[in-house]
């Protein structure tokens, strides 16, 4: 079994902002699959079914951003999901949108849920996928809570069925072979 879990904040204010690519990515998963994410467990909203054969749970913590690791442990504990079987879709600041990084394991590298997941883990070994949201100009808290520009977020949605494939690819072929196809693809 797999957990696909993509971040963010819950809550209406923050839909579509550069910290929530991970639901976005999630929602779209969602309907592709046809993959109700609608039942309230483990600090989150989620859904069971099925990607390329594999029985998936595709996960969105209601915990805000910080406390993500609460809820993606007690969802990988409850199913006894290893670590290697847990793929997560973040935002990225250091990418530019459009650019998505897979990565079998790493530091978090300034992002506090990244960082929250490890802590809650006690391991920063599990596949992850950064979805590139460009560098703030400014303020990083005002930044990644900002919606995109028009531009932006057309190029967003070309790359969020890209990183769709990748999540399959991981299940499918394995981390390495979805690093090989997809990193270093940008739009």
């Amino acid at each position: 079994m797999f957990l696909i879990v993509g971040l963010g904040n819950p809550g209406t204010e923050y839909k579509h902002t550069r910290h929530n690519v991970g639901f976005d990515i999630i929602d779209l998963m969602s309907e592709k699959y046809n993959i109700s994410v609608n039942r309230i467990k483990f600090k989150g909203t989620c859904g069971e079914g099925s990607i390329a054969g594999e029985k998936v749970l595709l996960l969105k913590p209601s915990t805000y951003m910080n406390l993500s690791g609460e809820s993606v442990s007690e969802a990988a504990s409850f199913y006894k999901i290893p670590k290697e079987n847990i793929i997560v879709l973040y935002d990225d600041i250091s990418l530019t949108v459009g650019r998505m990084r897979i990565r079998p394991q790493g530091s978090a590298g300034g992002h506090n849920g990244i960082k929250n997941i490890i802590l809650h883990l006690g391991s920063d070994v599990f596949p992850r996928i950064k979805v590139g949201v460009g560098q703030p100009k400014d303020n990083l808290v005002s930044h990644v809570l900002s919606r995109f520009s028009k531009e932006d977020r057309e190029n967003l949605e070309q790359l969020f069925p890209h990183c769709i494939e990748a999540v399959e690819s991981i299940i499918k072929d394995g981390i390495t072979e979805a690093m090989n196809k997809y990193n270093g693809f940008k739009l």
